[in-house]
């Protein structure tokens, strides 16, 4: 193996140690106490290298979202038939998901440094959140007859009362997923579209 090519691959080594070391120190210490000192040492990478390849904090949070690094977002959405049932064990399996420390906590850092970079809230919704909203659309019009707009609603309403349920540190309860479910459900309902919930 030529030395160009050892060079490139230490590259790629060192990038992802320290996109896991930020993963790690975002967990750990949240967007506002990011410290690019502790990333490159627990990288072992130089101070000097993660300025040059990442001039900010929110240019280096924006590429650990788009490396998908700590966002198992689960997308898959069940089909069973019975459209309540379905939504109901996917929003169990965001909130089992939610209830991960870790997750938890990378996902209010994020969320944070989305609020101060339009490129990490553009790379959030794209590469953690649209997916899923796709998903639970497409469901949602495959169980009723309702037009588009209305499913991407219905879609956001599910994803983003889960969100905000973990901002403000309230656990999402059975009883809680039980009533977004059926409130969601009762409003596509409201608009004339007839969802089979049973």
């Amino acid at each position: 193996m030529s030395d160009s090519r050892r060079g490139r691959t230490r590259s790629e080594t060192t990038r992802r140690a320290i996109l896991e070391a930020t993963r790690d120190e975002l967990a750990a210490n949240g967007y506002d106490k990011l410290s690019i000192d502790r990333i490159a040492a627990a990288a072992g990478a130089g101070k000097q290298t993660v300025y040059r390849w990442y001039p900010s904090k929110s240019a280096l949070v924006a590429e650990c979202v788009l490396d998908g690094y700590g966002f198992p977002l689960t997308n898959s959405v069940p089909d069973t038939g019975v459209i309540r049932r379905d939504l109901r064990d996917w929003l169990g399996t965001f909130a089992d998901l939610l209830a991960h420390p870790q997750t938890a906590a990378l996902i209010r850092a994020s969320t944070a440094a989305a609020a101060e970079s339009d490129d990490v809230a553009v790379r959030f919704y794209k590469h953690v959140t649209a997916a899923a909203e796709d998903a639970l659309a497409e469901r949602l019009r495959a169980a009723a007859p309702v037009d588009d707009t209305r499913a991407v609603a219905a879609a956001e309403a599910l994803i983003g009362a889960m969100l905000y349920r973990l901002l403000v540190r309230q656990p999402a309860t059975p009883q809680f997923l039980d009533s977004l479910t059926d409130t969601v459900l009762s409003g596509i309902q409201g608009t004339g579209g007839t969802v089979p919930t049973s």
